[in-house]
């Protein structure tokens, strides 16, 4: 049988990550496809997440240790962000997608940086959660409404954000890259 002869990736030099760190951020439609991708593989991981947790505390229906589960959650996607983006700045998605998280000089991003943009990252949710508990809407549809109606305003910030970054990036002074040579 032959081999592939699909060409290997090229790591971008420095100097080429400083200067697309000073540009404009990838084309949004990329990087919701990377969102939407992670949320894919990430719905694996927290399933598995939920089952172990689900057996270790002998869970025999969802509202038994909601806020247990809800901790466990929050502290895995911790984990994986904040390691991904320290190491190589690019989770499973980000790879996939050729982005790359880096600092506002190009370089890698620092571990308290990275905590502080997993934090910061929920800025595409909470605000919406946040303001549905305010008003008393605990019906799914009012739900899913509010929330959907924030992120796309949300996602419309960047075009009214310097260099189209997400409002997270900006507060955390990270930015997202395109590591296509």
């Amino acid at each position: 049988m032959m081999a592939s002869s699909a060409p290997l990736p090229v790591a971008l030099s420095a100097a080429a990550c400083q200067e697309r760190a000073q540009g404009p951020a990838p084309a949004l439609r990329r990087r919701m496809a990377s969102f939407i991708y992670e949320g894919v593989l990430l719905f694996g991981v927290l399933m598995v997440v939920g089952m172990v947790y689900g057996i270790s505390v002998n869970q025999r229906h969802a509202m038994h240790d909601r806020a247990g589960l809800m901790a466990v959650v929050f502290l895995t996607l911790a984990v994986y962000f904040i390691w991904f983006w320290t190491h190589g700045g690019q989770t499973l998605a980000m790879k996939t997608w050729r982005l790359r998280l880096v600092s506002e000089q190009g370089t890698a991003i620092t571990l308290p940086q990275s905590l502080r943009r997993y934090l910061a990252s929920w800025l595409w949710f909470m605000p919406a959660f946040y303001g549905a508990w305010m008003m008393g809407w605990h019906q799914s549809k009012l739900l899913y409404g509010v929330t959907g109606g924030w992120m796309l305003f949300y996602i419309a910030l960047t075009w009214l954000l310097p260099q189209g970054q997400f409002l997270h990036d900006i507060i955390c002074r990270t930015r997202v890259i395109d590591t296509r040579a």
